[in-house]
This record gives structure tokens, sequence and C-alpha cells, in this order.
């Protein structure tokens, strides 16, 4: 009751916005006459000295007022077309970041450019998102008119564009483009190896067109890059079947006196900590028989660094052997190696190991080896464009989503008041029993609006309702076109002509989505071919034009006449906002028009909600056949019914978000220490700090912190140095020399010991050429490690709901273990890198380069799959050989291999030719 007073006394939040923007219209409108007296160039100067205010200190809220006042007067220069009043308002509003509802026909994409040429000037970007690549080149075809008569660029970023043309697109000052081509263009950038390989900057300001469509709708399911795992079948099998040939050594050598080993081998199993590890012996009999199969060349070590993939293949199948034991920690089913759970002996169906230990395991049982889809990057929607500094969005429902907007986004709904009065009549709905009496009552209104000649737009919620309503009016023999929301282009041109006398026109609630229903037709297109006619003359050009316009006006006054578009829809949407947007496409800027739902109780809606009821009620008063009933109380209920479902779909929506925030922030590390490596001139310092880690955190496994020396496995400490790290310290012996010595050290011997490993390796290459080899070896095993933890987050989401069976809380329970997950991921790649950097030989400035360069073409994915709910799996994948022409051999030898290919593919020569050379 106090809340209702205060509103009818100071107005509502929305009124009070409104009355506040309103007044800088009045200043806006005040300038009019005199930007009407400037010349062409005088009003393009306007740009080179807004922007020079705002170099000089000033904001944009200080330069709004003349900003939309030049936008106005340059758009009534080049379309002949002037800003209502309430598009000035939702201009602010964009700028100001929040959501501007119009109803349509109200001219958003106009309303845009507002807002959209003041944030330009500040020269960070500005990107406008559009639900369809067609809408995003129509509208920067047709804008960008205005913003370059007043001297800004214009990108358009859809599908298909190659690395230059994205950047150029990206570097102007406005791009439009569809939302998940932001999204993936977002992925894409964090997983290149090459900083100029990037296409877009900073996230400054977005404005998002159909913002309900694509922050709601959309935001339900996630953007995934996926990419086939590399096919290492043969490598597996071939190294799996020298395997047997190696003996385990059993008893641990004391390595000052080589006594304690009961069986001498040629390598040791650690069941402690699940890993095993070649001896010296070992590696010499592992490096024959390896060069004896044809893998390792002749007179190679395993330690050399073309051969790091190799010493992983060997180590995976020598856990496979021997601590990974059949209907033990797996079972073999169908053919296919099934994971038992350790802890409650359950099979993990569709679970598998990474690191290649699942692969290696498969080649041990002589299954399929499966080379899998593996996901490479994930975001949201939500996650992705709550980056932007500024963000903000327009469409003409959204106010029944403003709480989510604010909840998720942090976005406030103003509603704008259209220009004209609304004229159009909502008719209360219409329910009858069946789906047949619904059907014949449909095309019995068609029926009667096409005779007296009204034009009719007839809303489903499928294809296949369509496709029946089709069926039903060839039986009548009335002529139609149908709409599903997938030829865009197409589509856009039908409903532009929607509007003329007796046309009937079918479409599912989001086809042709972007484009107004204009009464009597849409001539636009037809006067844009006629000026662009040199054939014509001024005179002729003019007579046709105005010919044009004066049959377009007999139309639209019959239309109106008639009653203006008649909107009749087959079924309620679970959103009150899908239904509102149909509604909307009736009564743009005062016209006349008229909706009606017609609904049966076996539509889900009500046969889920109210049926029963309803149908009770039918019962009671024995309605006939083909009656329907028509109560406002009834079309209430129906309302009722979709806000629960609204608010299901909310709670859906809200804990995708949540879930997947865990792993948001986890990207955001992920990804800021990716671009920190690739963005570095020099990584030694950064490196050192790895391999320091990683030898610290070696030695704490075995000598832990303040602890004493009773506690101590020196030992094992030996024995993983000497082997894993090639680092024989031989610290047993070393402490037998007596003295006193604690376990900080021993720390400090065997870090310092790694660092020296480490730091000889930069000086032998030189630091400049040890780079590149750094930057790869840490990008290829962060992105692998990343791949995998990616997959087991999914894996833990699925089956984390288990957990509230034991009174736990889900969420909780995942964030928890997502976080030790994460700590795990972080520690693996740490001592990975900072293993890889102390073991590998390198013999030459040359080798180094060229072990880079092969790092770099390995982690390139031959084929990788952009996906998304509402597009079919898209394809990016390297020419075959057998399409690429052949090169001379000179041309190959005398271009550089990040140079373009001299074949005019446009890609780099090692990406096309060079990769075959």
């Amino acid at each position: 009751m106090i809340p209702k007073l205060f509103t009818s006394i100071f107005g509502s939040r929305n009124d009070r916005l409104l009355k506040q923007y309103r007044k800088v219209v009045q200043k806006i409108n005040a300038l009019e006459s005199d930007y009407e007296a400037l010349s062409d160039d005088d009003l393009k100067a306007r740009t080179p000295q807004l922007r020079e205010r705002l170099a000089g200190g000033a904001m944009l809220d200080d330069i709004l007022v003349d900003a939309f006042a030049t936008v106005r007067e340059a758009s009534k220069r080049v379309f002949r077309m002037r800003h209502f009043d309430v598009q000035l308002v939702g201009g602010m509003v964009l700028h100001a970041g929040k959501i501007a509802e119009m109803r349509t026909g109200e001219g958003k994409t106009l309303t845009a450019t507002l807002a959209v040429y003041l944030n330009a000037l500040a020269g960070k970007g500005v990107h406008v998102v559009t639900v369809n690549d067609y809408l995003a080149s129509r509208d920067a075809q047709e804008m960008g008119q205005l913003y370059s008569y007043l001297g800004l660029t214009v990108g358009v970023n859809v599908p298909g564009l190659s690395r230059e043309q994205k950047q150029a697109a990206y570097a102007a000052d406005i791009t439009y483009g569809t939302n998940n081509e932001y999204g993936f263009d977002y992925l894409r950038d964090n997983m290149v190896y090459e900083t100029a390989d990037r296409v877009q900057r900073a996230l400054s300001f977005a404005i998002v067109d159909e913002v309900d469509s694509i922050l709601i709708d959309e935001a339900r399911t996630p953007l995934i890059i996926s990419g086939q795992a590399d096919d290492h079948s043969a490598l597996y099998l071939q190294v799996d079947s020298l395997i047997p040939q190696l003996t385990r050594q059993i008893g641990e050598a004391d390595p000052r006196t080589g006594e304690g080993v009961e069986v001498p081998g040629d390598f040791t199993v650690d069941e402690k900590t699940h890993q095993a590890y070649l001896t010296e012996a070992g590696h010499e009999k592992a490096e024959a028989l390896l060069t004896a199969a044809g893998l390792l060349p002749e007179g190679q070590s395993l330690y050399d660094a073309a051969n790091i993939t190799l010493m992983h293949h060997v180590y995976a199948a020598l856990r496979a052997h021997h601590l990974y034991h059949r209907d033990q920690h797996y079972v073999v089913q169908n053919g296919e190696v099934v994971i038992v759970d350790e802890f409650t002996g359950r099979l993990m169906a569709g679970r598998r190991w990474s690191d290649g230990l699942h692969q290696a395991v498969e080649a041990k049982e002589r299954v399929e080896i499966q080379s899998e889809n593996q996901t490479m990057a994930s975001i949201t929607f939500q996650n992705y464009f709550r980056m932007y500094a500024k963000l903000s969005g327009m469409t003409g429902t959204a106010d029944t989503e403003a709480y989510e907007f604010q909840e998720i986004y942090g976005l406030e709904t103003v509603v704008i008041p259209p220009n004209r009065p609304m004229q159009r009549k909502d008719q209360l709905d219409l329910i009858y029993k069946t789906s047949k009496e619904k059907y014949q009552a449909v095309i019995a209104d068609i029926r009667e609006c096409h005779e007296r000649g009204q034009p009719v737009l007839v809303g489903t919620t499928s294809i296949e309702n369509s496709e029946l309503i089709a069926g039903m009016l060839d039986q009548e023999k009335l002529p139609y076109q149908v709409l599903n929301a997938k030829q865009h282009e197409k589509e856009a041109g039908i409903i532009a002509q929607a509007g003329r006398p007796g046309v009937i026109t079918i479409a599912t609630n989001m086809a042709g989505r972007g484009t107004d229903i204009v009464l009597g037709g849409n001539v636009a297109r037809q006067v844009q071919l006629l000026e662009a006619d040199e054939a014509l003359d001024a005179t002729d050009r003019q007579r046709q034009v105005q010919a044009l316009h004066d049959e377009w006006q007999g139309l639209h006054d019959k239309v109106k006449e008639l009653g203006g578009l008649r909107i009749i829809a087959t079924e309620r949407h679970e959103s009150r906002r899908i239904d509102n947007q149909l509604r909307g496409r009736a009564g743009r800027q005062g016209d006349p028009g008229s909706s009606r739902f017609y609904l049966s109780l076996d539509d889900a809606l009500m046969r889920i909600f109210a049926g029963d009821r309803v149908r009770a009620i039918m019962d009671r008063l024995k309605m006939p056949e083909g009656e329907a009933i028509e109560a406002g109380m009834v079309t209430r209920s129906i309302e009722g019914a979709q806000r629960k479902v609204e608010g299901r779909n909310f709670d859906m929506r809200k804990q995708l978000l949540e879930y997947d925030d865990v792993s948001n922030d986890q990207r955001k590390v992920i990804y800021q220490q990716r671009n920190e490596t690739l963005d570095a001139p020099v990584l030694a310092e950064q490196m050192l700090a790895v391999v320091e880690s990683a030898l610290s955190d070696v030695v704490r496994r075995y000598v832990p912190e303040e602890s004493v020396e009773e506690q101590w496995d020196i030992a094992a400490l030996d024995a993983e140095l000497a082997n894993d790290w090639q680092l024989p310290l031989d610290l047993t012996a070393w402490l037998a020399e007596g003295g006193d010595v604690d376990d900080s050290d021993i720390e400090e011997r065997v870090v310092q010991a790694g660092v020296s490993a480490f730091k000889e390796k930069v000086e032998h290459v030189g630091e400049a050429q040890f780079t590149p080899f750094m930057r790869m070896v840490f990008l290829q095993t962060l992105d692998n490690h990343w791949r995998d933890h990616l997959a087991a987050l999914e894996h833990l989401r699925q089956g984390i709901h288990l957990r509230g069976y034991a009174q736990k809380n889900p969420k909780q329970e995942y964030k928890r273990e997502a976080f030790a997950m994460f700590g795990q991921l972080i520690q693996t790649v740490k001592t990975e890198v900072a293993r890889v950097l102390v073991t590998v030989r390198i013999q030459s400035e040359a080798e180094a380069m060229a072990v880079a360069q092969q790092i770099e073409e390995a982690s390139e994915p031959r084929e990788l799959h952009m996906i998304h709910s509402d597009q079919p799996d898209t394809e990016i994948s390297d020419p075959d050989e057998d399409d690429l022409a052949p090169l001379p051999t000179e041309a190959t030898q005398a271009v550089g291999r990040n140079d373009p290919c001299p074949c005019g593919s446009g890609k780099k020569f090692k990406q096309c030719h060079g990769r075959l050379s």
C-alpha cells in the first residue's frame, strides 16, 4: 500500500528517468536550427571537433547534446529521416548502459545510431550485436552510410572471414556482428600461439539488438569450440608392444653403493603416487627398442626436444601395464574400456582418464582406440557479455524479464512510450475443447480477413504447426507465404510486404524479426533500385518514385480502413514476452491493428496448467462442438501459468550461470596467464620461477616442511630427481657426510641444481632463441591440461546433484571440488613445464626454433567445431593435400614460415604448402 502511495506522489523510477531524459531532449531540440544552418562540410567537421574535446579531458556525457544533435541532422540529410524525441530518449538510455524497451516499429535501429556515434568518438570500438548475419550485414550497410558521412569507419563481423578481414572489422570504430561470432572470436583469440593472430581488442561497449532473444533465450546453452583430439592410435600400439620387453626393478637402489636392489630392472613403480619411472639402464634399453622400431631416429635421446611426445607415450604405456589392472581399475565391455570407481566399485560409463592413459589402456587391451572430440574452449553468453566495460540493449519486449536482466547483467530496463498512441485492439483468448475445433476457427478467421482484403500474420510456436496451417490453407485454396526463421534475408523481404492487402503470412514467432511490417507494403527497396538506376534521367526517376509512393499511399489507406494488420496466434508460448513480440507486429506508429490467440485444451500449456479446470467449466455449461470460451478470467489464468514457466526457466538459466561462474573464474586466470606469456618479450625469469616452484614441491613431497630427519624419504627423492629430472644429486651421500642440515637446506640444494641446469640451456642456446621454445612448451602444456580440466568439470557437474541425497549442497560441493581440481591443474602444468625445461637436450639455436615451430604446428587443430544450440556444427579445416597445387621447390625454400603462401590462398605458408614441404 505504502509503495503505491509513494509512486502516485513521486512517480515510478521509470517516470523519473524519462523526466530527466526529456530535459536533455529539450536542449538537443534547441540546437536544431543552428545545425540545420551548417553546410555539409561544417557538419562533417563536428566529428574531429568532438574528438578534440574528448582528448582535452571532456567526458562523453559532456558532449552528448552536441553529438546527438549532429547525428539527428546527418540522418535528415542522408536518410531523409528525423529522429523523434522518444528516439533521442532511447539513445540516452542506451548510452547510460540500460535496456531501452521500444515497441515494434518505433525505429530501434535508427535510435541506436545516437549512442553508437557518441561512444565511437572515444576510439575504443563499439560492438552492435544482432541475432543473425543478414541483420548484421543489412544494418552495417544501411546505417554505415550515416557513419561514413560523419567520418567514422564501419566493420562487419560474420562467419567465414579470414583473420585479416576480422582484424580490420574489429579495428573499425563501429563493428556489426552476431552474438555467436563475437563469442567464438573471444574463445579463438585465447587459443592462438602468436599475438598477431588475435582479432579482438579490449571489450569496451556493446549494444545488443533484440536483447531478450540473445541474453535470455540463447543464454541457456554455452558456446563451445571442440576439436578432434590427435589420432595417435598407431603410436600407442607400437609403444605398447615394446613395454613387455622392459623388466621391473624390485627394491630401491642406494645411490652411494648401488645396493638394496633385489632384482635389477628397467623401471620402478611407485604405487603410493601411482607413477612409474625408467631407471638409467631402462632409458638406454627403451631408446634402443624405440630406435629398432623406427620411432626414435638413430643416435637421438629420449630427452631431445623433438622427442618430448614420445617420452610421454612411454610413461603412459608403463602406467597402463603396471599400475592399472583389468577387473580392478577398469573392465572391458562391448569393446570399450570402462573405468571402475575406486570408492564405490560402480562402472563410470563415459568417463575417460586423461594424459593419454585411457588410450594406452585401450592399446594394452587391443580394443579400438577412440579419438574423441574434446572441448577446447567454452563460455556462456552471460559471462561473455558481462566482460564489456559497458553493456546496453534494445527490444520491444524486455519489461516482463526486467528482474532477470537486473539480477544477471545489472541492466536496468527503461520502458519508453511510443511516438504515437497505440491503436491496436488485443482481443481476449478463445479456448476450444479440441485442436481440430481450434484450427477450424483459425482458418475461418483467416478466410474472412482475406476476403475483405485485410492482411493477416499467423503466428505459430513451431515449424510443425506452421506446416499444418499451410496444409489446411492449401485445401481452402488460399494463397500464403511461410517463414520458419531459417532464411533470414528472404524472410525479411517477405515480412516487409506482409502488410499488403489480402496477404496471408504464416511465421514461427521468431521469423523475420528485425524487419517492420508496413501497412500497404514496403516500397523503400523499390525506391532504392530506381535511385540507383543510372539509365533513368532525374525527371523520369522522380516521376516513377512519386508513382510508387502514390500507389503505396492508396494501399496504405485501404488497409487502415480494413482495420490494419490482423495477428492470429495458434497457441500461447510458455513466455509472455514471445507472445508480446508477435502482438507487437501490429499497431506500429499509431497504425490500427488487432490480435487474437486461439487455444485448445490439447495445447501443452493449457494441458499442464489449466486444462482440467477449463474442461470442467465447459462440461458444466454443456457447450456444443465448435463453441469457445472467451473470458478475462481464463486469459489471466493462462498468464499466471506463463509466469510460473518463466520463473522455472529463470531458475534454470541462473543455475547454469552459477555453475559456469566457477569455471569462468578459472578461465580468467588461465587466459590471463596465457596472454601474459604470449605478450612477454622474454620468458627466462618467468620460467625460472616455475622451475624453482616445481622443484620445491617435489622436495616437499619427500621432505615435509619443518620436519625431523626420521620423516624424510631421501632415497625416493634421489630416485625421482635422477630418473624424472635428470638431476643425479646423491643427496644420501651428501647427508652422510655429516653437518647440520635441515629441510630448507635440502630444498635449497635441489632447487639450485635445477636452476643451474635450466640456466645452462638458456646460455647455451641464447635467450632470444630459447624464448619461442619456452613459450610453446608452456602454452601447449597449459592448453592440453585446460582441455582435460574442462571435460573433468563437465563430468563432475553431471553427477554432482547426487550429493543432495547425502544432505550436502550440490553447488557448494561443486565449487569445493572444482577448486581442488584447479589447484591440481596448476600444479600439473607447473611440474610438466619445469620438467621439460630442465631435462630437454637442445644442441643449437636452429634446433630450438625448429622444435618451437614443431610444437606450434602440433598444437594447431586440423578441424574445429563451433557449436551453439541454434546452429549446426560448423567446421574449419585445413585443405587436403590433394586440393593443393604443387609449388616449385625454390619457392618453398625462399618463403618464410609466417609469410603468405605463394599459392595465393591467403594463409600463412606454414599452414598451407609449408605444412606439406
